[in-house]
């Protein structure tokens, strides 16, 4: 079975409410006057990171993965747990480690435990991290309350952690040597939006974060909301490093679109809602079902895919 094959499996058993339907990206679950949300993601060498990435960056990410979620919810983060699969190399675990430290230093969340185990000399190495937030008296986002006629926004720029892997994989190169750190910096050390995702939880109607692309997520609260989802290729924000290396076109601005890995946030809210962080509006919410494309006023095909889905 596929991985939504497996998920709708665990749906069948997952039956308590904090779970959410295992729809969204979340557990939240009522504390005394206050909301526990709680979010687990994992990294696989190979898969989510190449075999010569810098151990401190990917420590970095993988914190910063997990509170991209909570600020998808507005969730303050209160603590991590940490899942650490050691293979060999005791300079790779000390350089984590170290970047670890520069992460929680840097979003003030203290780690609180987790585990080890071995992996085995040749196996992949395997983290998990879980993060537990806060959310304090406020509604907590979810994917299933976009409407019809709601407009989408997205925060920050969009492609550029892409980019940034084309770079690190040799598969793009850059003369400029601003542009290169830019983009590689987008991709090793992302930013979880966590205080915009404070002030906009309560003015949206749904927001998720751009992991696996913003065409996918997208779909996911179309098929959450049970609406479609139009967006307007033409609109997506692009930084000036990212059409110094890719370009400007349709095709650049398709490969932005699906490439994922942004941690920006993607919302949906009425037009009359006064939004007060900086947003790009890329689309707009329909009757229906799925995603649609235009650019310029004329229809697009959508691609193949639509973002990064695990086999």
């Amino acid at each position: 079975m596929n991985e939504l094959q497996f998920i709708d499996r665990l749906k069948a058993i997952t039956t308590h409410p904090a779970a959410r339907g295992l729809t969204d990206d979340v557990a939240m679950m009522p504390f005394g006057r206050h909301k526990l949300v709680m979010t687990h993601d994992m990294m696989v060498e190979g898969v989510h990171f190449l075999c010569d990435a810098d151990p401190a960056d990917v420590a970095w990410k993988l914190v910063a993965v997990n509170l991209s979620d909570l600020a998808a919810k507005g969730a303050k983060p209160l603590g991590l747990l940490l899942g650490y699969g050691r293979t060999s190399g005791d300079e790779w675990d000390a350089a984590f480690v170290e970047g670890l430290k520069q992460a929680i230093d840097r979003f003030a969340v203290p780690l609180l435990g987790g585990d080890t185990v071995a992996m085995g000399e040749n196996a992949p190495r395997t983290f998990g991290l879980t993060a537990i937030g806060e959310a304090k008296g406020h509604i907590v986002p979810s994917r299933s309350n976009a409407k019809p006629g709601h407009a989408v926004y997205v925060t920050g720029t969009i492609g550029d952690a892409w980019a940034g892997l084309q770079i690190a994989s040799g598969k793009l190169r850059s003369t400029d040597i601003d542009t290169t750190a830019s983009l590689l910096k987008a991709h090793t050390r992302p930013m979880p939006r966590l205080e915009e995702g404070r002030i906009l939880s309560n003015l949206v109607s749904s927001m998720m974060d751009v992991s696996d692309g913003l065409l996918l997520d997208a779909s996911r609260i179309a098929a959450a909301s049970g609406i479609k989802i139009e967006i307007d290729l033409a609109e997506l924000p692009l930084s000036k490093q990212f059409q110094t290396l890719v370009g400007d076109d349709s095709d650049a601005r398709m490969k932005a679109a699906t490439g994922g890995d942004d941690y920006q946030l993607l919302l949906t809210a009425s037009p009359e809602t006064v939004l007060s962080v900086p947003l790009t509006c890329v689309g707009i919410c329909r009757p229906g079902e799925g995603v649609s494309l235009h650019s310029h006023g004329e229809r697009l095909e959508l691609p193949e895919h639509l973002g990064f889905v695990h086999a």
